[in-house]
């Protein structure tokens, strides 16, 4: 069985364009996701899911200078993006991840991963159907078969658009599996789409890779605790609707 990890990502955003390649510390938000993917003990292989619009030649190269592996498709179509990447890459489980998160955190990504080969008969498995971590750990894991499913039925745009919403609005027709922390933190906004979401993530990576790079989500939270009012940064934030 092999597990394949693919981030969508594209130098387009409305709201903060070029984020992938923004630097913090003189390395790209996407440097660190995939730095810290890397540590996975489940992950078979990471695949950046790009664009063919020339805008994303850069992210292109950049995929080529670190040695990853990428695929360009639809731009809007981000579900026969999906679907093509895992075809050419042989996935037999898709871990679906987006790259607006650069602190994602791989004992997070484990246990997504680690629930479904306990018990492989979901086909959909994800921490956010009822969301309980930050925002910014979002983590969800398809089959291939319901991901070739969804490709061939959904006609709807937000359909072809969110990837996996063809599968989790249809419970009764798929097997759904919800991940939940231990305690409620889906307060905390760690993903990047604004300036002021930017700036958090600045202050989390400063403070904590120098001394440990291999950081997870106690070492964050346990800083934020330690800073309250960073947390107030990008508290004002929406979600963009999906």
């Amino acid at each position: 069985m092999k597990i394949l990890a693919i981030i969508q990502a594209r130098m387009g955003s409305t709201r903060l364009p070029g984020k992938v390649l923004k630097k913090i510390l003189d390395k790209p938000l996407l440097e660190y996701q995939i730095e810290r993917l890397r540590k996975c003990q489940t992950l078979d292989q990471i695949v950046i899911a790009t664009t063919t619009k020339v805008a994303d030649k850069p992210l292109v190269d950049f995929c080529q200078s670190l040695g990853v592996s990428y695929y360009r498709g639809s731009e809007e179509d981000v579900l026969s993006r999906y679907y093509e990447a895992a075809t050419l890459y042989d996935g037999d489980v898709i871990v679906r991840l987006t790259s607006d998160c650069p602190i994602i955190d791989p004992e997070v990504v484990d246990k997504v991963v680690t629930s479904y080969l306990n018990n492989p008969v979901y086909d959909y498995v994800s921490n956010t159907l009822e969301r309980s971590y930050p925002r910014g750990l979002d983590t969800s894991l398809i089959t291939y078969s319901s991901l070739k499913e969804a490709y061939h039925k959904a006609d709807d745009n937000l359909d072809r658009e969110h990837v996996t919403r063809y599968i989790y609005n249809r419970p009764n027709e798929y097997d759904l599996l919800n991940i939940s922390n231990d305690k409620n933190a889906s307060h905390h906004r760690w993903t990047v789409d604004t300036n002021e979401d930017f700036r958090l993530i600045t202050k989390i990576i400063e403070s904590l890779y120098p001394v440990n790079p291999d950081f997870v989500l106690a070492d964050m939270l346990h800083l934020l605790n330690e800073n309250p009012d960073w947390v107030k940064i990008n508290k004002h934030i929406e979600q963009k609707k999906s």
